[in-house]
């Protein structure tokens, strides 16, 4: 049996190719939109993908199921419960698809979604009585459960589903073998519950030890832990989990459409009706020069998360990149469903030498120039854009905490500051954010080299609010 996880850091996704050489069958599971890797490495072991599952509709990212649909005729498989416009096989409780020496169960096990589903895999030529593994898509993570909260804008409450979780853990999951292999639909990082672990894959057993959201109490303790402190919805998560239920264009198909050089002249004309334009290159590049009114958010970190969380799906994008990595700034858009894109500057930032007046830099101070700065009668601001909980644990005294994902709502209240320092961990988040308040006319904003990070290598002091 073939069982092969793939792991898309930037997303903290988790997705599956299950083959059976004998029949030439494979199933992908739960997959990114982007399926070269999958229908490639199917060919590699000799098997055809002629099944795909989705454990529920996903929120954080736009699955490919209807990509594979296209390109190798796969028949799609949901819960039961689920609702769609395409064509798919409804799958109930206990019902299995076998090919070969490969048997898969369906349980369903709603909580995280109502329609959510996990798979039990059994290899019939060597465990066949019991299961080798269980993909548990958003019910079940590494150290976490799915988070109950995200289907509010359909009607379900989160004490609602969190009892369905409840009961789906432990009427279904946790009356599985302790052996029994765990592959989670997400690692750390995702939105999808609290406190992941950067594990990929777990056993029952362990987790019934150590996963704090299965250990003994009852269905209202359960509620009111997995409904606490969980992280902040991004905003395009509803989006996304419409866009799953929907018949829809391929990412190629949109690739094509939308993945087209511009000049000058016509990133300016879309600028001026109302298209955002998009700086995906390194924060350090973008702080050398820029294009005036531009917004970077790096590829090198949660590229997708913050595009998807800061920018407007009604209004275009333009993208501004490296030469040669347009490509893959519309494909990681387009892994979130921001399909929107009306083209790229035709040769990146040299297509703007001509153009002086159209670029900008930024400035950037390091920790001791910082200190220095708050030691002196006339102290900048400094804005904190880390999260609250990282903020409460540590920051540099005097620092006001405001959020990335907040920043363009207090804009206004940071332009009344006077001269502003913004920084985050390390300056991925700082990047951002000197982008978006530049963008929103905030004047003589500056970055802090590293963050809070390098302010603790230069040992200067910080404080924890009680």
């Amino acid at each position: 049996m073939i069982l092969k996880q793939y792991y898309l850091g930037c997303l903290s996704h988790a997705s599956y190719l299950i083959g059976d050489p004998s029949s030439g069958i494979a199933v992908v599971v739960d997959p990114q939109r982007d399926i070269d890797q999958y229908v490639a490495d199917a060919s590699t072991e000799g098997v055809t993908i002629q099944h795909v599952f989705l454990t529920h509709f996903h929120a954080d990212y736009l699955a490919g199921h209807l990509e594979l649909r296209e390109r190798t005729g796969a028949e799609i498989h949901l819960g039961a419960k689920a609702d769609a416009e395409f064509a798919f096989t409804p799958m109930a409780d206990q019902q299995s698809l076998v090919f070969g020496g490969v048997r898969l169960t369906v349980l369903e096990t709603p909580g995280h979604t109502p329609e959510s589903i996990c798979l039990l895999v059994y290899d019939l030529e060597t465990e066949g009585e019991s299961p080798v593994a269980v993909l548990t898509g958003d019910t079940l993570f590494i150290g976490d459960v799915g988070r109950p909260d995200l289907m509010a804008s359909v009607g379900w409450t989160a004490a609602e589903l969190g009892r369905q979780l409840y009961d789906s853990l432990h009427q279904k999951l946790l009356t599985l073998p302790d052996e029994t292999v765990i592959y989670p639909g997400h690692g750390a990082g995702s939105m999808c519950g609290k406190q992941l672990s950067n594990d990929t894959a777990s056993t029952i057993g362990i987790q019934r030890r150590y996963n704090y959201a299965l250990q003994p109490m009852t269905s209202e303790q359960f509620v009111a832990m997995v409904t606490a402190d969980q992280p902040e919805t991004p905003a395009y998560f509803a989006h996304d989990a419409q866009l799953n239920r929907q018949e829809r264009a391929t990412l190629d198909q949109t690739l094509d459409e939308t993945l087209r050089p511009l000049t000058v002249e016509a990133v300016q004309a879309y600028g001026r009706e109302g298209a955002q334009l998009l700086d995906v290159r390194d924060g350090v590049d973008f702080a050398g020069a820029h294009l005036v009114e531009s917004l970077n958010i790096p590829l090198s970190g949660r590229y997708a998360t913050w595009a998807g969380s800061l920018l407007n799906r009604e209004f275009p994008i333009v993208i501004v990149a490296e030469p040669g990595t347009e490509r893959e700034a519309a494909v990681r858009l387009g892994r979130i469903g921001f399909d929107h894109i009306a083209g790229y500057l035709d040769g990146g930032m040299a297509a703007l030498e001509a153009s002086p007046t159209l670029v900008r830099r930024t400035e950037r101070v390091t920790a001791q120039t910082l200190a220095e700065q708050l030691a002196s009668p006339h102290p900048p601001t400094v804005v904190d854009v880390r999260t609250e909980k990282e903020w409460t644990a540590q920051h540099i005294a005097g620092s006001v905490n405001i959020p990335l994902n907040h920043l363009a709502e207090r804009a206004a209240e940071v332009a009344g500051m006077g001269t502003i320092v913004v920084h985050c961990a390390s300056g991925y988040r700082s990047f951002i954010a000197v982008s978006l308040l530049e963008r929103c006319g905030v004047d003589g904003v500056a970055d802090l080299v590293g963050g809070i990070a390098a302010w603790d290598a230069s040992q200067l002091n910080t404080v924890a609010q009680p």
